[in-house]
């Protein structure tokens, strides 16, 4: 039997709310060592905000420390179900291009699963290598890679 994403997910997930500032949202991924922070707003995931959005979205366009993280913000970003297949995360990720997947349940954000997850499971290497490839092709629309 497969693995669900709720077996490997994190659930101490630091989150933002959109009207938050980008240097609240920084001081959060600079406390705990991430870079990357779900936007949510009333439990529903808005947005990501990535130290990337911050250096060429924020910096890069001169907003000021105290504008909203709604500015610069990735938005349209994928989730999962807590209750998704390893294997069908492991796709998502690939196919996305992305590094992070936020995963909700009844559409309320409960976890975040990122690529380190499936690496650390021996019998997910495989699936977390094939991701991995697919992420380091360049993106040709220029979005951020959360």
């Amino acid at each position: 039997m497969s693995q669900m994403i709720r077996d490997l997910m994190s659930t101490n997930v630091v989150s933002v709310s959109p009207q938050q500032s980008i240097q609240e949202a920084a001081a959060l991924m600079d406390q705990n060592d991430i870079g990357a922070i779900p936007v949510v707003e009333n439990g529903q995931v808005r947005g990501i905000l990535t130290d990337r959005d911050i250096t060429l979205r924020a910096t890069a366009r001169g907003l000021a420390a105290h504008s909203p993280v709604s500015q610069c913000m990735s938005e349209g970003l994928k989730v999962a179900d807590a209750n998704m297949d390893i294997h069908e995360a492991a796709r998502i990720m690939g196919e996305n291009q992305i590094r992070r997947l936020p995963v909700v349940e009844n559409g309320q954000l409960v976890g975040m699963l990122a690529i380190g997850d499936l690496a650390r499971q021996n019998i997910y290497q495989d699936e977390a290598e094939e991701a991995l490839s697919n992420i380091s092709v360049p993106n040709a629309d220029g979005r951020d890679l959360y």
